[in-house]
């Protein structure tokens, strides 16, 4: 518990789904009109992407008005190479003309972003440095887009190694962490063996970290059969994600209540999750 305000800090872990990671803006605009508040953001691809740019300021109708007008084209260009089919360097472009140009731990709303080391297999943690890169590398999926090269380590998608990254909101000083987990698969039988295959693997990257089982509230917007790439479909997965948060929303605020009621005034200060970190030069 926060001992400048006697409440529980409330964190946020965000998870990879591309398109479907839009959900999270919905979450967000229900947490804000109940007054919950939101002391720090992990998030992991897309969520890293709605999560940096909340904690640097951007208001969720800002976000629903990104969402409208934001398509492939404004992220993405063709580079098939051997390291992948796409390259994100214009997702930094699109971040500094968003949200500007930060470093990592001079947001308003402490943030970091999930990246993983594609040597190695680590988890990489990225709290500090060049918020863009961060970002680009959280959200660059292996085979598809070109990895990013920090330090030595070739990053790729957080999603790999955690997909729902709860205890790096702890780490950040969170005592209460909502996660949103919109990784929800479906079996395409029609599609025969490639459908039994990209169930697989959505259902190892839904589990990556088991961060899903570390949150102390997970929301999960219904997403079978919903597209990860469809970005035309914001609002759809707009809504989902407020439905989601509501239904979640009693649960919250009465476990909120609860704790600032039979917690004392100050308790000792959170400890550091023990994770792998990098630093990114500006």
């Amino acid at each position: 518990m926060s001992s400048n305000t006697g409440r529980l800090r409330v964190g946020l872990a965000l998870g990879g789904g591309v398109a479907r990671g839009l959900a999270h803006i919905g979450v967000l605009a229900v947490l804000e009109e109940a007054g919950v508040p939101i002391d720090c953001v992990a998030g992991t691809s897309m969520g890293a992407i709605i999560g940096a740019s909340y904690c640097a300021g951007l208001t969720v109708n800002e976000l629903k008005a990104n969402a409208a007008r934001a398509g492939w084209w404004d992220i993405s260009r063709p580079l098939p190479t051997a390291n992948g089919l796409i390259t994100f360097n214009r997702l930094e472009r699109w971040l500094e003309d968003t949200i500007g140009e930060y470093d990592v731990r001079d947001l308003a709303i402490p943030f970091a972003a999930v990246a993983s080391d594609l040597v190695s297999g680590e988890r990489v943690v990225l709290s500090r440095g060049r918020l863009c890169t961060a970002v680009r590398a959280s959200s660059s999926v292996p085979g598809f887009a070109h990895p990013v090269e920090l330090d030595g380590r070739m990053l790729v998608d957080g999603g790999i190694t955690d997909n729902v990254p709860a205890d790096v909101a702890r780490m950040l000083g969170a005592d209460y962490v909502i996660g949103v987990d919109v990784f929800a698969h479906i079996l395409r039988r029609r599609l025969g063996p490639l459908g039994f295959g990209l169930a697989a693997i959505e259902t190892m990257v839904r589990h990556a970290g088991r961060g899903d089982a570390e949150c102390d509230c997970l929301i999960v917007p219904p997403m079978e059969g919903r597209s990860y790439f469809h970005f035309s479909q914001h609002e759809q997965f707009i809504a989902l994600g407020e439905e989601a948060a509501r239904r979640q929303l009693p649960a919250i605020l009465a476990a909120l209540a609860r704790a600032e009621r039979a917690m004392p005034p100050a308790v000792a200060p959170p400890q550091s999750a023990e994770v792998d970190h990098i630093l990114i030069a500006a």
